[in-house]
């Protein structure tokens, strides 16, 4: 089976952005610090720990990978090291990215992309703001003209 037919019989669930992620009794997650933007008073920010947990359903062995890139889409900010993951037929599989220390150095929409087999998989986006960016968006009036 090719790669594309393998893609085809993949299925990202969900994303989600956390601070950690612990393994408990039962084969359970537990998230902690779940968000979906970054808001500081001052940049940059540096996250101490940072986790992408991404919930697939398919089937087949395949390899993840999780990186984020700058607004500009020119320069990864953090890339994880490929991991291994398989999905026994009609089943459900967890792979979850963790990241130390890493530093958003201005605002800006940031893109976290998954790589299955080498290839953009998915692609979301964490906005990452301060104060300051904050102010000039809540300036911009939302009304239709």
């Amino acid at each position: 089976m090719d790669t594309t037919e393998e893609q085809t019989k993949l299925e990202l669930l969900y994303t989600l952005f956390c601070d950690d992620v612990r393994l408990e009794v039962g084969n359970k997650l537990s998230l902690m610090g779940v968000f979906q933007n970054i808001m500081v008073q001052q940049l940059p920010v540096s996250l101490i720990k940072f986790a992408v947990v991404n919930h697939w359903r398919g089937e087949g062995v395949h390899l993840s990978e999780v990186r984020i890139l700058t607004p500009d889409r020119q320069h990864p900010v953090v890339v994880s090291q490929p991991t291994r993951f398989e999905i026994a037929a009609g089943g459900f599989a967890d792979n979850i990215s963790f990241f130390v220390n890493v530093t958003f150095p201005a605002a800006g929409h940031y893109l976290v992309q998954t790589l299955i087999d080498s290839n953009l998989f998915d692609e979301q986006t964490l906005t990452v703001a301060d104060e300051q960016s904050a102010r000039a968006t809540d300036n911009v009036s939302e009304s239709v003209n």
